[in-house]
């Protein structure tokens, strides 16, 4: 059995649990998706399951080969820890192998920022605002070594494109799950943006 699934995030909300405790959820449509490979050993030296989800809006030729007989999906991800025993090619999956109460990791691109400083992508404090400086608040201040080793580190510490990275967060709760529409909320906060694809695995315990 199966127990990771693609889903999409549709966002935040808040929800009262029966102890009266309101706690902030986070709603992703997980699934339906469908088997669209199973690779094995013998085959492709390894073993793991493809999943499709989403609705393609066109697709090319070899594509349309590769989904033969099956819905045509716009995303594709690969599993590996899992029993391709359990499965065949065409299979549906969805939420029903989650239960509340279950712990999942959920991984996705965080938000993209754009060429940011340090101030922002690394939290510097800055330059003192006295003293003479005027435009200097958010500059990163010196860079570089002395005589040894007498250059810039790799790994430095600098402005650059910030988000837009895989992130997981790990051991989120499960706190409701709607097998019928597809729907599962989870408490807290989950990576990336509106409609951003998100992949859910549940936690062995």
């Amino acid at each position: 059995m199966l127990t990771a699934i693609i889903g999409k995030k549709i966002g935040m909300t808040r929800i009262v649990l029966e102890n009266g405790e309101m706690v902030g959820v986070t709603a992703i449509e997980a699934g339906p998706c469908f088997v669209t490979q199973v690779k094995d050993m013998d085959k492709d030296g390894y073993q793991a399951v493809q999943l499709g989800f989403g609705q393609a809006k066109r697709l090319n030729a070899s594509q349309k080969g590769h989904l033969k007989d099956i819905n045509e999906v716009r995303h594709l991800h690969e599993f590996r820890d899992v029993d391709v025993m359990s499965v065949k090619r065409g299979d549906k999956v969805d939420v029903g192998f989650l239960n509340p109460g279950d712990f999942v990791n959920v991984s996705g691109l965080s938000k993209g920022r754009g060429f940011a400083g340090v101030v922002k992508r690394y939290h510097f404090a800055g330059g003192p605002k006295t003293h003479g400086q005027s435009d200097r608040h958010r500059a990163p201040g010196s860079i570089g070594a002395t005589t040894s080793p007498g250059r810039v580190l790799k790994g430095k510490r600098m402005a650059g494109r910030m988000g837009g990275k895989k992130t997981t967060v790990r051991n989120v709760r499960v706190v409701k799950v709607d097998a019928d529409r597809g729907l599962l909320l989870v408490e807290g906060s989950a990576p990336g943006a509106r409609n951003g694809l998100l992949i859910i695995k549940k936690v062995r315990k």
